[in-house]
């Protein structure tokens, strides 16, 4: 049997039909969500006891939600268990009214599910899936991947389009396609294609609420009908990242455009290598220690430190 329930997602009210056997928690996505590192030791293991002090620091900073697990999270790099351990650590230790969205996404549908399915046990309140890297699906392939995980967990899921990071690009067409999967309620676009943010938006229209990706267009994509962005940024300066977002939303654009221009010299500096390098670099400089990057990645060279720590000055 299918029912019709009101899911409530921000300030609007929307109506989607599911089965009476798969009830979706209902979540309430803030504007702002925080892409969050992962905190390792000297010797690289995970740092649990640094996941309660960063997780205070980001609550009490502007964010709004955390996604934990994904690429600047280093999910490359993580295993399942680990996975696992930091879903709980932070599960445990964060305000219960900050949602934590778990991403589970692969490049293998049977490890994405496996992922998923673990993180729904763990008590996340949502699922961030990324488009599969490396294999290139086409868009049916992407489809029926998502549509696989969809069937197998009830949670809310978040989809991840970020085709520089994967080389696959999902398509709005494809998403519009995906609404008939109850639980997919929202997706992080990081395509940096303006044009397509209007399409998917023109074709989903508040079905399926749309996150910035990218920190430096957020506010265009705002004006496009985005709901928020998942930020790296936000670890420095969410406060005023929010402040942005609630001026543009309650109609006073000029201070928004002003405060994106305040902005921009962060989302230069954090762009000043690949993420979450100089995030994580940034971190530590501003004394929230969250320790060094696993390999591949490497810290900053001494130069690209120094002109970061610049750009801080502005933001302490």
């Amino acid at each position: 049997m299918v029912f019709t329930k009101l899911f409530h997602y921000e300030s609007n009210i929307v109506l989607i039909n599911f089965k009476e056997e798969e009830r979706i928690p209902i979540i309430r996505l803030g504007r702002v969500q925080t892409a969050m590192v992962t905190p390792f030791k000297k010797d690289l293991e995970l740092d649990l006891g640094g996941v309660a002090p960063l997780v205070e620091y980001l609550c009490n900073s502007g964010t709004e939600g955390l996604v934990v697990t994904g690429t600047t999270g280093e999910s490359p790099t993580l295993t399942l268990e680990e996975k696992e351990k930091l879903w709980l650590e932070v599960i445990r230790t964060k305000p219960q009214n900050v949602p934590m969205i778990a991403g589970t996404g692969s490049n293998d549908t049977r490890e994405t599910v496996e992922a998923s399915i673990k993180a729904e046990k763990a008590g996340a309140d949502a699922i961030m899936l990324v488009t599969p890297y490396y294999n290139k699906p086409p868009q049916s392939n992407m489809k029926a991947h998502f549509e696989e995980v969809a069937k197998k967990v009830n949670l809310p899921i978040m989809l991840y389009n970020v085709p520089k990071r994967t080389g696959a690009n999902l398509l709005p067409d494809t998403v519009k396609e995906l609404m008939n999967c109850d639980n997919i309620i929202a997706i992080k676009e990081a395509s940096g294609d303006l044009e397509q943010v209007a399409k998917l938006r023109r074709l989903i229209g508040n079905r399926i609420k749309i996150f910035s990706g990218e920190d430096s267009i957020t506010l265009p994509m705002m004006a496009l009908g985005a709901s928020g962005v998942v930020s790296v940024a936000s670890h420095i300066a969410g406060e005023l990242f929010k402040e942005m977002l609630e001026s543009f939303v309650s109609g006073d654009v000029d201070k928004a455009m002003r405060t994106h221009y305040d902005l921009m010299p962060l989302f230069e500096g954090l762009s000043i290598s690949t993420n979450p390098i100089p995030v994580k670099s940034a971190l530590n400089l501003a004394g929230v220690s969250v320790g060094p990057l696993r390999p591949p990645l490497q810290e900053l060279d001494k130069d690209d430190k120094a002109k970061l720590k610049k750009v801080l000055q502005d933001y302490a």
